[in-house]
């Protein structure tokens, strides 16, 4: 038997929605990057992007255990001297609520190109309304 591999045209995508109310953070990101890459299809294949398409709501009522929200820190540099900005996980939450979300799963697939084409395929919303009707997503369960 020959091991056969998945070419980017054989590839066809669904669509997902994952509710994140109550989940946790870590858990829900692993499981949404494995959706992402594809290694939930049996035509795998680590150097084609075959993985499907990905929108999480309710992104701003995730669960984090221990003392992460005054704990985790998220770290940006300007560019310029002293130009390092910290951040901690319950201001990100406040300010920008859908970031946590998008940085634990981008922090979990591949740092290339194929990693940055995947990440695009995840939309990420704060509230429960998304505007992908169109695509008529299937419901996730994680």
């Amino acid at each position: 038997m020959r091991t056969t591999i998945t070419k980017p045209a054989d590839v066809e995508r669904t669509w997902y929605v994952v509710d994140a109310d109550g989940q946790t953070l870590g858990r829900l990101a692993a499981k949404v990057a494995a959706v992402l890459r594809g290694k939930h299809k049996p035509g795998f294949s680590p150097s084609v992007d075959c993985g499907d398409y990905v929108i999480i709501v309710n992104a701003d009522k995730i669960h984090v255990t221990g003392n992460k929200l005054t704990d985790k820190m998220y770290y940006r540099h300007s560019g310029y001297p002293g130009g390092l900005t910290e951040m901690t996980l319950r201001d990100q939450l406040k300010r920008y609520p859908t970031r946590p979300v998008e940085l634990a799963v981008k922090g979990m697939l591949p740092k290339n190109k194929l990693g940055r084409q995947m990440i695009k395929k995840l939309k990420v919303y704060q509230g429960a309304d998304h505007p992908h009707q169109a695509q008529q997503p299937l419901l996730l369960e994680l």
